[in-house]
């Protein structure tokens, strides 16, 4: 047998423990041991035993290589940490990593996955090479990030083996490029239940790490053996051409050698590989090419009970003399009396074996057939149970002009493509909604649930139906339901140019559409969406839960308000309506939160912190900020009253607006933000009146009475807010309720 060829003649083919096969090699000086400079390694003899490096990536250079395949090279994963002692102060932390490949050779392979490993973190991971120039104030909220989280909670099991968010959490990827992953904690690890004292992450191959529960969790040296045991996977390809492209140039392509042939890359990239032909073996980039095979060197090789024969990529048996071949045996020569006795014999077996086959055969279709049918029954009655116990009779007696469309589970099954990861637009803590596509192309967005409130089955179906009656262009419309399920699904129509949040706090300093104009016609359509829901639905919503990151926008930048998770439904005889506090801190009524009595002017205090979150560009909570700058609305007020109001608008909307409008707008804000709700507007007034402040007309500046002064006022606000949008991104501090971009449909499903 020929010696295999690993490497180019005076290269090193191995470091280590690691062999280097071409087109892979050594870096040497005077020689082109690898195909390219993408495929050199570095081979380090200090350690032992020697280890080699990849050079491959532009922001981690030298990273330890687990192993080459003919598709696939493991290198060090990346990992994140975070270490707090019992106070919750940082004793050690690189909690934002970031990765990079160079070139077109490697991409990041779906064998990986994002692992969080602790008692109290969350992590996410940007698929996005500008995310690198990573500053502690970034927005974060201008990609759509992938992640996960772990808790441990009291009495809660650690399940070895199991990564499902108790100590544990996985999730896939799909990164080819780059990636950024960023590591929290919820609670510096304060009060945690197995005393986990670190939060980790890292992207890795998921096949290679088992969760070892407890011991994990507790092990000071994790980090460590993450590094050298749990690989990050890249696949590798030649070049950026297919097959067919490349073979064009027979100076450079790689698969031109003896038995060798090629095969396209993946389909998230191009180039392609060589491998050698069936019953070949060797270095398909090196001459001379792939070798045969000899099956028949051993046994386990090849399927003959008496001689083998090698041929050039394959093999054949024969016999022994006074032998012959039946059936693809060896069989020894007889008398033809013997032979047909032989055969008579046979023939009676075969009969019998056939017979047997047969019955058998028909005995196991009868047997599925059965267990089809009690499946499909069994499937059956559990969907009318669900139905009836979702209020599924409730909803036919009152959905009586069909306005309120039901759709069956595996309607949906079909428009998520059975519900896979890479349909999922969000998910709070309440549910996931994914994008789905109907049969008729309708693109709309499903909300599945996670638990369901049994006690309040018919305020549920009572909610959903006047909601899936709720008709307003910024209004997003609860198309239809499914109720044969453990949990309610609920059908949305589809947003697509995502929330106010991630335009008003684009870390680029805002989108270029949204001027004052575009601010108060977003505002203008919002209050007259709030105001038909408080007065001329046919009973009388209140939203509860009024932020930039529930107003929706569409292809045109109309506003759509969403997420009625909280909300709630007021009798027509009354004005307000006790109830657990439910909202998002920064918006959240203070009246409101301090005697539980929820009125639709607990809406109108919210849209004022939206409303002053659009002329500022400030974010209503913010603890990177001084204490007296922290809220919005206290802020707003306070620089009202001091005069300095132009200090803390945008600098954009004061170039754009008039005096007088710009003041009758904060007075707005501040008459939405009275801390006394009997004495804020309603939310009609309110978009009746910025209608009117639409109707401004522009005047420059040098025609208005104080002009010099506000120049300077305008000048000293652009000096101090330069900065306006570089603020630390928090994520949203809720009370009662996480903000997915579809709600659920009712305060019924507050606890799915």
């Amino acid at each position: 047998m020929k010696a295999p060829v690993i490497s180019k003649p005076g290269c090193q083919r191995q470091c280590g423990n690691l062999l280097i096969p071409y087109p892979f090699g050594i870096k040497s000086e005077g020689l082109d041991c690898a195909l390219n400079p993408s495929f050199e390694l570095k081979c380090d003899n200090s350690s032992n035993p020697p280890l080699a490096f990849s050079l491959t990536t532009d922001l981690l250079h030298f990273q330890h290589v687990h192993d080459i395949s003919d598709t696939e090279l493991r290198i060090q994963s990346v990992l994140a940490m975070m270490c707090f002692d019992e106070s919750g102060n940082l004793t050690l932390g690189y909690y934002i990593v970031q990765n990079g490949l160079d070139g077109t050779s490697f991409t990041y392979s779906r064998a990986n996955v994002l692992t969080v490993v602790g008692c109290d973190d969350y992590a996410n991971v940007y698929n996005d090479r500008n995310t690198f120039n990573f500053q502690s104030d970034i927005d974060l909220n201008r990609f759509l990030p992938k992640g996960c989280s772990t808790t441990c909670l009291p009495g809660d099991e650690i399940p070895v083996g199991e990564c499902s968010g108790s100590g544990c959490c996985q999730v896939p990827l799909n990164i080819h490029k780059y990636f950024n992953i960023h590591l929290e904690t919820y609670n510096h690890h304060k009060n945690v239940s197995s005393n986990n004292t670190c939060g980790f992450t890292f992207i890795g191959e998921k096949s290679r790490f088992k969760f070892q529960g407890i011991s994990d969790l507790n092990d000071t040296t994790f980090g460590d053996r993450i590094g050298k045991e749990i690989p990050l996977v890249l696949d590798w390809v030649i070049g950026d051409k297919n097959c067919k492209e490349a073979a064009l140039d027979q100076s450079s392509y790689a698969c031109k050698f003896n038995n060798s042939h090629c095969i396209n890359g993946t389909s998230s990239s191009s180039g392609y590989h060589c491998r050698c032909k069936p019953g070949f073996q060797g270095n398909p980039y090196l001459s001379p090419g792939c070798y045969d095979i000899n099956e028949c060197a051993k046994k386990q090789n090849n399927h003959c009970d008496q001689i083998c024969n090698n041929t050039e990529g394959d093999y054949y048996c024969s016999c022994r003399p006074g032998y012959h071949r039946n059936d693809d045996k060896c069989i020894a020569n007889s008398t033809e009396s013997q032979l047909t006795e032989s055969q008579d014999t046979r023939s009676q077996v075969i009969k019998f074996a056939l017979g047997m086959g047969f019955s058998c055969l028909f005995l196991i279709i009868g047997i599925n057939w059965l267990f089809f049918i009690f499946k499909s029954r069994k499937r059956a009655q559990q969907r009318d149970k669900f139905f009836q116990q979702n209020g599924g009779l409730l909803l036919s007696q009152q959905s009586k002009d069909g306005n309120t469309k039901v759709f069956s589970n595996e309607e949906l099954k079909r428009a998520t493509n059975n519900y896979a990861a890479d349909r999922i637009l969000g998910q709070g803590g309440y549910g996931i909604v994914y994008k789905g596509i109907l049969p008729d192309n309708h693109v709309v967005a499903i909300k599945k649930s996670k638990l369901m409130d049994e006690t309040q089955v018919e305020q549920f179906i009572n909610e959903v139906v006047i909601l899936t009656q709720v008709n307003h262009r910024n209004v997003v419309k609860l198309l239809g339901c499914c109720l044969e399920c453990e949990v309610p699904l609920l059908v949305y129509e589809f947003v697509s140019n995502g929330t106010l949040l991630h335009h008003v706090h684009n870390n680029d300093g805002g989108a270029s559409w949204l001027s004052l104009d575009n601010r108060l016609r977003i505002a203008a359509e919002s209050s007259g969406a709030l105001a038909y829901l408080h007065s001329a639905a046919s009973i009388p919503i209140i939203h509860r839960d009024v932020k930039l990151a529930n107003i929706l926008l569409d292809d045109n930048n109309v506003a759509k308000i969403s997420d009625f998770g909280a909300s709630r439904l007021v009798p027509m005889d009354q004005t307000k309506v006790t109830t657990l506090v439910q909202g998002t801190l920064g918006y959240l009524d203070p009246e409101y939160f301090h005697t539980g009595q929820l009125t639709n002017k607990s809406d109108v205090y919210s849209f004022g912190v939206v409303l002053a979150e659009l002329l500022t560009g400030r974010k209503p909570i913010c603890m990177a900020n001084p204490e007296e700058e922290r809220n919005l609305g206290t802020y707003f007020i306070t620089s009202l009253k001091q005069n300095l109001l132009f200090q803390i608008l945008e600098p954009r909307v004061v170039k754009e607006g008039t005096f007088d409008q710009l003041e009758r707008v904060a007075q707005l804000v501040k008459r939405c933000l009275n801390l006394n709700g009997e004495e804020r507007p309603t939310m009609m007034e309110v978009a009746m009146e910025i209608q009117n402040l639409r109707k401004f007309t522009k005047h420059p500046w040098a025609n208005q009475h104080g002009y010099e002064e506000m120049t300077s006022i305008v000048h000293h606000s652009e000096l101090q807010h330069s900065d306006l949008y570089d603020i630390h991104m928090n994520t949203d501090n809720k009370v009662g309720n996480d903000s997915d971009q579809y709600g659920s449909s009712s305060s019924s499903l507050l606890n799915m």
